[in-house]
C-alpha cells in the first residue's frame, strides 16, 4: 500500500443535465493542454461517451468514476496510479448531488461523493438563461447544501450580453462567490447527439479542429490562471491498485463503430493481470483471433449497423465455430448480435449471430437504464457461479423473444428485481448491463 501524491484536481459539475459541463469541460482541458500542462481526465459515473472525448482533448485516457459501483480502494487505486499529470479533472454526471436513493460501494455515485471522497473543489457551470441574480441564489444552494463539497467558483454558461453578465456578478459577490467565467452564447460550437448521447468521438472527422476552437473560446472567457489556483490537492488516499480478473489470457475483443462502449479500467486490468487483447472488427467481416481463449463482444450501436452486420457471413461463421469450444460474451449491443435477429427503428430485421435465442427490437424504442447488481447463477468469463457484479444498463432495445436460461439475479441500485438479468446458451454468455466491478 502506498498513499496517493497531492495532485491538484478539480470536479466540474452543474445543478443539472444540459447546463454546458461537456463542453466547458473539453474546453478548459483544451485550453490547459495548449499551455503545455499535462491533464488526466476523468468522468463520475458510468458513461461511455464523454470520456472518449477527454481522451481527444487531453492525449490521455480518461476514466470512469463510479462510487455505487467501484469501492473506495478501486476509486483511489484508479486515481492514485494517474498522480503524474499536472491536473486532474473529473467531468461530472447530472446534477452535482444527483445520485441514487442507497449507497454502492463508496457512495451514491453522485459527483458531490465523489468530490467528498477527493477533496477536489467543484467548479460549477451554471446555464444563466432567464435568469440574473437569482442565479446566485442557486449557487449560494449548492455551495451551503454539504459540509464536505467545497464549491470553488463558478462559470455563467450562455450570457446573453455584458449587461446580463454584471447583474448576475452582482448576485455572486453579495453571496461570496467567485465568478471563474462567463461564457457568451457560442452556437457555432456543438456537438452532434443521437439516441444514447453525443455521436461518438471517433466518427466526428472535424473533432480537432473544434476542439481547438473550444479551447480558445474557454481561453478568451475564463481566467485559466484563477483555475489553476482553485484546483485543490488530493486527499490522501490508500492508492492500492485493485486487480481485475480478466475472462482469458488472450482476449479477441470487437472493436469498431458498433462495438466501442468497453470500460477503459477494465481494460487496463485485464493487460496487468497478464491478459493479451487481439481486437477484431466484425463491420469489417473479421474474425475473432482463432488463437484467443476467450471471445469478449462489448456495447455500442449494432442498430446502427444492422445491415452491414447481418450480411457479415465470415464474422457469423467464425464467431458461431468459436463458441463451439471457447466462452462468448456480449454485452448490451454484443449480446444483441449475439441473438437471432434485431429488428431496427423502421421495423426491418436483420439477421444476427444465433448463439443465443435473444430476439430484440428499436421499432417501438423504451428506455432502460439505471445500475444494475446481479449475482450470476452460472459462471462468466472470469466469474464463478455466485459472484455478485456491479454495472450498468442504457438502451432502447426491446426483447421480443429470450428462450434461453437466464444467466443471473438482479437488482437495482433500489433492490427492486430487474427481469432481464442475461442469458445462456452452451458456452455463449450475455447481459443487458454493462459490467463496471466486482462487487465486494
Amino acid at each position: 500500500m502506498r498513499d496517493s501524491p497531492n495532485c491538484p484536481g478539480l470536479i466540474i459539475s452543474a445543478p443539472a443535465s444540459g447546463a454546458g459541463k461537456t463542453m466547458v469541460t473539453l474546453g478548459i482541458i483544451a485550453a490547459l493542454k495548449a499551455r503545455g500542462l499535462d491533464i488526466q481526465p476523468f468522468k463520475n459515473g458510468p458513461d461511455y461517451i464523454d470520456p472518449a472525448f477527454h481522451k481527444a482533448a487531453s492525449g490521455r485516457v480518461s476514466f470512469n468514476l463510479d462510487s455505487w459501483a467501484m469501492s473506495a480502494e478501486r476509486l483511489s487505486g484508479l486515481i492514485g496510479d494517474r498522480a503524474g499529470a499536472d491536473l486532474m479533472i473529473t467531468e461530472g454526471s447530472m446534477g452535482l448531488f444527483d445520485g441514487v436513493a442507497e449507497a454502492g460501494e463508496a457512495g451514491n455515485g453522485a459527483s458531490a461523493d465523489l468530490a467528498a471522497f477527493t477533496g477536489w473543489p467543484v467548479l460549477l457551470v451554471l446555464d444563466v438563461s432567464g435568469q440574473a441574480q437569482s442565479a446566485a441564489a442557486i449557487a449560494h444552494g449548492f455551495a451551503t447544501f454539504s459540509p464536505d463539497v467545497r464549491l470553488g467558483g463558478v462559470i455563467l454558461n450562455r450570457v446573453a450580453s455584458p449587461r446580463h453578465e454584471a447583474l448576475i456578478r452582482i448576485g455572486m459577490e453579495t453571496a461570496g462567490l467567485p465568478v471563474v467565467g462567463a461564457l457568451p452564447r457560442h452556437g457555432a460550437v456543438t456537438l452532434p447527439e443521437r439516441h444514447l448521447g453525443l455521436v461518438q468521438a471517433e466518427e466526428q472527422p472535424h473533432l480537432a479542429s473544434l476542439l481547438d476552437e473550444l479551447g480558445q473560446f474557454i481561453a478568451a472567457h475564463v481566467d485559466m490562471d484563477l483555475i489553476l489556483t482553485m484546483a485543490g490537492n488530493t486527499h490522501q488516499l490508500s492508492a492500492t491498485s485493485v486487480s481485475i480478473s480478466p475472462p482469458g489470457q488472450r482476449i479477441a475483443l470487437a472493436r469498431d463503430a458498433a462495438f466501442s462502449f468497453i470500460y477503459p479500467h477494465l481494460l487496463e486490468g485485464w493487460r496487468a493481470a497478464g491478459a493479451e487483447i487481439v481486437p477484431f472488427s466484425p463491420l469489417a467481416d473479421e474474425a475473432p483471433d482463432p488463437a484467443a481463449d476467450v471471445c469478449w463482444l462489448p456495447g455500442g450501436y449494432p442498430e446502427l449497423h444492422a445491415g452491414t452486420l447481418a450480411t457479415a457471413a465470415h464474422f457469423h461463421q467464425k464467431l458461431r465455430e468459436f463458441a463451439l469450444t471457447r466462452p462468448v460474451h456480449g454485452e448490451c449491443g454484443g449480446y444483441m448480435v449475439m441473438g437471432t435477429s434485431l429488428i431496427d427503428a423502421q421495423g426491418v430485421s436483420h439477421r444476427m449471430t444465433g448463439l443465443l435465442g435473444l430476439e430484440t427490437s428499436f421499432a417501438k424504442r423504451r428506455m432502460h437504464l439505471g445500475y444494475r447488481l446481479a449475482t450470476l447463477t452460472v459462471p462468466i468469463p472470469g466469474y464463478n457461479a455466485g459472484q455478485r457484479l456491479r454495472g450498468h444498463e442504457f438502451h432502447y432495445a426491446s426483447i421480443t423473444s429470450q428462450p434461453d436460461n437466464t444467466l443471473a439475479l438482479a437488482v437495482d441500485a433500489n433492490g427492486n428485481a430487474v427481469p432481464e438479468a442475461g442469458s445462456r446458451r452452451g458456452l455463449a454468455t450475455g447481459t443487458f448491463f454493462h459490467l463496471i466491478a466486482p462487487a465486494t
